[in-house]
């Protein structure tokens, strides 16, 4: 039998989360997807709130996964402990609120999605993602298994795709932004992108407007980041699945843009 699960890249601010909420639920239906994670992490540029995160589960999402900036909005802290459709990376100190790992029972059987964050180039360094998966591979007794590798470093999500082919469903990359074009089927059957990409303003530098990232590449004042007005886009990848082997069979983009007529 075959399962579809579509990852969506990381939703940046106010218009991401109208975008997801506009969009979503189409997409869903047009590639036919069973299951949906979200990267959410940057709702409200840096964090995200109880609320958003509602508004992205009742926007069609099964799992939020988050990242570097899991605890930027301290009022999340609860909703993490209370609610198991949130994840924040499991490489994480076992002492901080949350969970990095959930199962959850779907038609196709139990479902297993772990959030993880890399170590090169962040801002925070967790411990050894590599070390920390395999133990938690140890643990799951599950064949559907999904990952979503919230890293800086394009080797870093290479060589964790590598080191996990054929143990996992799936492995995909998030927090750079930026869509990758390398969404493939590795050499043992696991579904693989190095970066999903982002969903929120077209015109952006990540998300946020051009000009006040420019102003701090050019060494001026130091401004707060807002987001950019304009179009908007959904950056995903399908992950089409074997439920016998617990192996992709299929990856694809279905990115959407506001020129997609069905969504201006």
């Amino acid at each position: 039998m075959e399962y579809r699960v579509l990852a969506v890249g990381d939703v940046v601010g106010t218009p991401g989360l109208e975008r997801v909420r506009r969009s979503l639920r189409y997409l869903k239906r047009r590639t036919r997807a069973d299951f949906v994670v979200v990267n959410g992490e940057n709702a409200s540029a840096v964090g995200i709130t109880p609320n958003q995160a509602l508004d992205i589960l009742d926007a069609g999402a099964d799992v939020i996964t988050l990242g570097n900036h899991s605890f930027s909005k301290r009022e999340i802290v609860d909703f993490m402990d209370e609610n198991s459709r949130i994840l924040r990376p499991a490489n994480y100190a076992p002492q901080v609120p949350g969970r990095g790992v959930g199962v959850y029972e779907t038609s196709a059987g139990p479902l297993a999605v772990i959030n993880l964050q890399g170590r090169v180039d962040m801002d925070y360094t967790p411990d050894n993602p590599f070390t920390t998966i395999q133990k938690l591979l140890k643990d799951l007794d599950t064949k559907l298994i999904f990952i979503d590798f919230h890293a800086e470093a394009t080797s870093e999500k290479l060589a964790m795709g590598y080191f996990l082919d054929g143990r996992i469903t799936a492995l995909w990359g998030t927090h750079t932004h930026v869509p990758t074009a390398d969404a493939q089927v590795l050499p043992k059957g696991t579904g693989y992108v190095t970066d999903l990409g982002m969903t929120g303003p077209r015109h952006s530098v990540l998300g946020i407007r051009a000009d006040l990232s420019i102003n701090r590449f050019l060494g001026g004042l130091p401004e707060r980041y807002r987001w950019a007005d304009g179009p908007t886009k959904l950056e995903a990848v399908l992950f089409t699945v074997d439920t016998q082997t617990g192996l992709c069979i299929k990856t694809e983009r279905v990115d959407l843009t506001d020129e997609d007529s069905a969504h201006r």
